[in-house]
């Protein structure tokens, strides 16, 4: 058995460091900055995603400065990947208490995976997860399910076996096309509606539910 989690909104809350990269970088091309908020609904597909979600909402629907600003961008976040940065309350505990039962664990991100491991490594140590797996050049990004298929060979479980969490559209088309068991939680960027509207099998508002959803999901 096993369990995936997404990295931004649902393990950690990043939007400090996501939305001082990116005003650093809009600063940086002499564009206006947008107030944290707005990030919600600017992060979720990887950077690049990011950087043209800001270029639409700044006016330039056509995104003309898009290699300008997805090279700041990069430069910004490469420096300031772990501004801010903090566990949601109740997890660190809630993903020991899962290892002690020997559930597997593993992290899906859009995040670049040297960012994405730094972050998990930060936050919760080195020996709590199976596996990070955060953008890299030859696999598609989320919502493909490619990560979370390469990290059910990991487990060396069945897709149907392994309970995939999150807090966005993105995450809950990815576990649906890999097969997975969906979580979606309330405590990350997005709403309830947004959640449901993309067919979550579950929603929690509490990363301690996971514990009972896992146990009465897979129990005898």
């Amino acid at each position: 058995m096993g369990m995936i989690f997404d990295l931004d909104g649902t393990l950690s809350d990043t939007l400090d460091s996501i939305s001082y990269s990116a005003n650093l970088a809009l600063r940086m091309l002499g564009l206006a900055p947008f107030d944290k908020d707005r990030f919600r609904y600017f992060v979720g597909d990887g950077a690049d995603e990011l950087v043209r979600r800001m270029l639409i909402a700044d006016g330039d629907a056509s995104c003309s400065r898009y290699d300008e600003l997805r090279a700041a961008y990069r430069k910004t976040f490469s420096e300031h990947a772990d501004y801010n940065i903090r566990a949601y309350e109740g997890m660190p505990e809630t993903l020991r208490e899962l290892k002690a039962r020997d559930i597997k664990l593993a992290v899906l991100s859009n995040k670049p995976h040297r960012q994405a491991v730094e972050v998990v490594h930060k936050l919760y140590g080195e020996d709590i997860f199976m596996h990070i797996q955060g953008n890299v050049k030859d696999m598609p990004r989320k919502p493909a399910p490619d990560g979370a298929l390469l990290i059910a060979d990991v487990f060396k479980e069945k897709p149907e076996d392994i309970i995939y969490v999150g807090d966005t559209s993105t995450d809950m088309k990815t576990g649906k096309a890999a097969g997975m068991f969906t979580v979606g939680v309330l405590w990350g960027f997005r709403d309830r509606q947004e959640l449901e509207d993309n067919h979550a099998d579950a929603i929690i508002s509490s990363p301690r539910e996971l514990v009972d959803l896992y146990f009465n999901r897979y129990s005898e």
